[in-house]
């Protein structure tokens, strides 16, 4: 959502955890970002369907690290993975960065916002751990509002621990209101006398305002279970995308070595005005027809990027009178030039595979990347001493 997929209708909300509304209530269609890095019927490997009517892909051709920017959670018999969600520029960033080879760090950035403590991030392996913290603002010394909440939260998860807290005599509040509609806004009002600063603090160390993630960067490589690194799998992605872009840059050439072969077919055809042979017009049968156009080709085969074929003589057959009064030798050959212009440009991508990857990359980056600024703050959290905030507010 919001990525591969434009929404139309009530989609639910992260940040509440409402669900959406009822599949006929809503609609749904792939984004332009989708067409351009998810979807190409030429170079996705189909297999046929259950009832061998249709084909269905094997896997979708991703050219980007959709893994990274989604994360990812679950567990299975005896494993688990739980990989964090990353900002979109600085993916690409790092897809470039390693492409050249260069060194590379990267972080988790989380659609919800907040404060996260990266020092501990171990590039994503397992055993690591980040802190992540909501964003609580002072309003006046009666009032908090805590407008960016922790990955994995909700509104109303975060509410129910802070009166747990409350209950538990960890905080003093007199109520808490939920404002949240496109962003989040829990107004969070204190007892009169109570310290904003010693509220914070305990907000942090009582209630799901700071929780601790520990991710597990466990894969599917070689059909089997791995425990990777966030780097690797970065480093995976940028080779696996030069590989597709290679693949439609070869497919494009041979299409527009094609439209060439029989640009200048045509162009022979017409001019040496082959279909006014008598060989061809008062030919016994098909087969002396084809012979003939063969024999009259043949000088200038040399000079095509492919043998021609039966086919080929069967499609310059089919060509109408009236494009053959219209045909402009002027105008062949320029069509001609552009194709070899063409076949020249993809050619000198194909020789300069990892810069052409690179400037794809970038234009990602520049068609898309404002959409999706970093949300969630890196910096260096205190260590809050639980018992020391609960003998203050005593």
């Amino acid at each position: 959502k919001e990525l591969l997929i434009d929404c139309q209708g009530n989609w639910g909300n992260i940040l509440t955890g409402d669900d959406a509304a009822a599949g006929r209530y809503i609609e749904a269609r792939l984004s332009q970002f989708a067409l351009d890095t998810l979807y190409n019927a030429k170079i996705t490997d189909w297999t046929p369907s259950y009832d061998g009517r249709n084909k269905e892909p094997i896997t979708l051709p991703v050219k980007f690290p959709l893994l990274l920017f989604q994360g990812v959670e679950g567990i299975a018999v005896g494993l688990s993975s739980k990989i964090l969600p990353h900002n979109f520029n600085e993916i690409l960033d790092a897809c470039v960065a390693a492409l050249r080879g260069e060194e590379f760090t990267l972080y988790p950035d989380f659609p919800t916002g907040g404060y996260i403590d990266v020092s501990r991030y171990n590039d994503g392996e397992r055993g690591g751990a980040v802190k992540v913290r909501a964003k609580i603002d002072k309003i006046d010394n009666k009032t908090l509002a805590i407008t960016e909440i922790p990955y994995g939260k909700t509104t109303r998860t975060i509410i129910d621990s802070i009166l747990k807290a409350f209950e538990k005599g960890k905080i003093k509040i007199r109520k808490v209101d939920d404002n949240t509609a496109e962003t989040a806004m829990i107004l969070v009002h204190l007892l009169p006398g109570t310290s904003s600063d010693k509220a914070i603090d305990a907000l942090y160390a009582f209630s799901d305002c700071e929780v601790a993630i520990s991710p597990n960067c466990c894969v599917i490589s070689d059909n089997k279970p791995c425990f990777t690194n966030v780097s690797s799998v970065i480093r995976h992605s940028a080779d696996r995308t030069r590989t597709l872009l290679r693949r439609e840059l070869e497919i494009r050439l041979g299409e527009q070595l094609e439209l060439l072969f029989f640009a200048s077919l045509e162009k022979w055809f017409i001019e040496k005005r082959i279909y006014k042979d008598k060989g061809f017009e008062q030919g016994e049968n098909m087969e002396a027809v084809i012979a003939h156009v063969r024999s009259r080709l043949g000088t200038f085969e040399k000079q095509l990027v492919r043998p021609v074929t039966d086919d080929d003589i069967l499609r310059l057959m089919e060509i109408k009178m009236k494009r053959i009064l219209k045909f402009s030798t002027e105008e062949a050959d320029r069509q001609i030039n552009i194709y070899n212009d063409k076949i020249a440009e993809l050619r000198g991508h194909l020789s300069h595979i990892t810069e052409y990857t690179i400037e794809w990359f970038r234009g990602l980056k520049e068609r898309y990347g404002a959409r999706y600024p970093r949300r969630t703050v890196i910096r260096g959290f205190d260590n809050i001493d639980a018992s020391r905030v609960a003998e203050a507010n005593e």
